[in-house]
């Protein structure tokens, strides 16, 4: 197969993009008289070739290299029961037999197709913006005296403060177990009271 592939690879460094030049229901396709008119020059000239043969339910595509005999193949199905409207059955399997062509021999060449740019203007790129995130606050380092202010400012809300102390201040580990130890003091003694209150409204 070093033959047949040696001039395939040729082929796919000089073959063009071929122009998607129909147009379909919301989309646009090469057509296979566009794709045949583009790659035909090419193949001849690194002595390829190819065949799409009807097998039963099936299409066999084949690319020969015309020296060497050296080929691949691929077989694709015909879906069956399929109901295109406006179209009888004889119909509905051409169009399938021409959509399979196409695809099947793009696929087996290595095609890419494209839009026509010139057709459409000319494409300008719009470079994406990159978002620029704002560097983050270091965090304060405090003193022991520091601490202890921190501490009652934690105390007026525990629930709602401690967590952005820990976010706002970069805090040793000794400072850190003595805050979080005065903010479980504080809801010991809130849970405490809360006890003592209901106890006290007991009705008996």
């Amino acid at each position: 197969m070093k033959n047949f592939f040696k001039a395939l690879a040729a082929f796919q460094q000089e073959a063009p993009q071929v122009l998607k030049d129909s147009k379909g229901y919301g989309y646009k396709y090469a057509s296979l008289p566009q794709i045949l008119k583009i790659i035909t020059p090419y193949l001849s000239k690194h002595k390829l070739g190819f065949t799409q043969l009807l097998q039963g339910d099936s299409i066999k595509t084949i690319i020969f290299h015309t020296d060497s005999g050296e080929n691949i193949e691929s077989v694709v199905n015909i879906p069956q029961g399929v109901q295109l409207k406006g179209m009888n059955d004889y119909q509905v399997l051409g169009s399938a037999i021409t959509y399979l062509r196409r695809y099947a021999l793009e696929s087996a060449l290595g095609l890419v197709s494209t839009e026509d740019s010139d057709a459409a203007g000319e494409q300008v790129t719009t470079p994406k913006k990159v978002q620029q995130t704002a560097p983050k606050k270091a965090k304060k380092k405090i003193s022991s005296a520091e601490l202890k202010k921190l501490c009652d400012w934690v105390l007026v809300d525990p629930l709602e403060r401690y967590g952005r102390a820990l976010a706002e201040y970069a805090l040793t580990k000794p400072q850190q177990e003595v805050l979080s130890t005065v903010v479980k003091e504080a809801q010991k003694e809130t849970v405490n009271d809360i006890t003592n209150e209901q106890q006290e409204n007991i009705p008996f």
